[in-house]
């Protein structure tokens, strides 16, 4: 392993923003040197369209953020999303022949048999997420290295995404001229950076809302239940007030930041807002309570859609944790406070926790999916053997560090 500066990169490649996050890697710690945030170009409803363009906008803010760093990197794990995901659980079979004592090998053994799921055409494994082990029947072992068995059982959460979509972005990376360390599931980042080991362990979904797609997953007993994509994003907020107020898509997304809450009975009745006219008209006014009207019928849906997908796995009433939003759609005023209603749980704002030195500006939830890429970025490199069996996290299956979200790279 080299003795110079480990750097530990994380870039967040979105269809509205492409956030590069560059931490240095010393004594087992992360510390922050550069960032950047850069519009996106070359991306058409959540996918990308120009791959050229795509390429300029990662090169950009690959380039900026090691302008503030002060460093050159060489390469960065990457974040992926959007509504080609679909989750599915899996079991892998291994039978001993004789009872004996389980190893490290059997269980990643056994976690790739339950990998091997058939998949449809164009679709390939992006996660294997490890939920736990049955042993000669008996279910919920979470590590059952040395217990002695003859039948192992492994259950897993497999995350699947288009394969096209998926190259097509490993492609605009490379030819951005980094490497692309590993791919992961944003919302499963997003929990690496703002949910505790022991907030997973007593159920918590992460929520992230995008430009063009909602990513969430739900964990409980530090097992990955569900990851699923909704489709419904912040671009649907942005579009229902360009049409309900008849304005351009940028001056509706300037009134959405500047004055919209998802509550509209958090707005006063009488508040007024200017609404942007074209050139050569007087601006109109409208009351408050118009704008908001709107953004609350649209976050009424997509909780509703949430609560369907956390019903699916059976934790209505069993997320003590709540909701953690997270994403640029999530700092929206009052988004938290309906996600309350719908769901019956507490929900907070997500925040990137375990970095030294990050700014203030960027402590917020739209930086927890590029925070967690950086984070894993660093256990990767804290790794002296490691070798990928099959994609995403099995390599790493006994890292408390990736599995039980400590932070900090510890």
């Amino acid at each position: 392993m080299s003795n110079g500066p480990r750097y530990a990169v994380g870039l967040d490649v979105g269809s509205a923003h492409t956030r590069c996050l560059v931490c240095l890697l010393e004594d087992g710690r992360l510390r922050y040197l550069g960032h950047a945030d850069v519009d996106s170009t070359g991306w058409s409803k959540g996918r990308i369209s120009d791959q050229v363009a795509a390429t300029d906008s990662i090169r950009a803010a690959v380039t900026e953020a090691e302008r503030k760093a002060q460093v050159s990197v060489e390469g960065a794990v990457v974040g992926v999303g959007g509504a080609s995901i679909e989750g599915m659980n899996s079991r892998g079979l291994y039978e001993f022949g004789r009872p004996r004592e389980i190893d490290p090998g059997d269980l990643n053994y056994a976690v790739e048999l339950a990998s091997k799921v058939r998949l449809q055409e164009d679709r390939t494994i992006l996660q294997v997420a490890p939920q736990d082990f049955t042993l000669d029947g008996r279910a919920g072992y979470r590590n059952p290295r040395g217990v002695v068995c003859a039948r192992l059982e492994a259950n897993v959460h497999v995350i699947s995404t288009s394969a096209h979509e998926h190259q097509a972005l490993v492609n605009a990376v490379h030819h951005a001229h980094l490497a692309v360390e590993e791919t992961i599931f944003e919302p499963v980042a997003a929990a690496y950076s703002a949910v505790m080991a022991e907030e997973r362990s007593r159920g918590v979904a992460i929520v992230d809302i995008g430009a063009h797609s909602t990513d969430l997953v739900i964990y409980d007993g530090d097992a990955l239940l569900r990851a699923s994509s909704i489709p419904i994003s912040a671009d649907h907020f942005t579009r229902d007030v360009a049409i309900g107020l008849t304005l351009s898509y940028e001056d509706a997304e300037r009134l959405k930041r500047d004055y919209g809450c998802a509550v509209m009975g958090l707005t006063s009745e009488h508040s007024l807002i200017e609404l942007p006219s074209p050139d050569g008209r007087a601006p109109r006014e409208a009351p408050r309570t118009f704008l908001n009207d709107i953004l609350e019928a649209r976050a009424q849906e997509l909780f509703h859609f949430i609560r369907g997908e956390i019903a699916k796995v059976g934790m209505e009433q069993a997320l003590l944790e709540g909701v953690v939003l997270t994403g640029g759609g999530a700092l929206l005023q009052g988004m938290c406070d309906v996600a309350e209603q719908r769901l019956n749980c507490q929900a907070r704002n997500g925040l990137p926790v375990g970095i030294a030195g990050l700014p203030d500006e960027i402590n917020d939830a739209a930086w927890c999916v590029a925070a967690g890429l950086s984070m894993y970025s660093a256990k990767l490199k804290t790794r002296k053997e490691w070798k990928r069996t099959v994609p995403g996290i099995l390599g790493m299956l006994y890292d408390k560090g990736v599995t039980g979200g400590q932070h900090g790279g510890n």
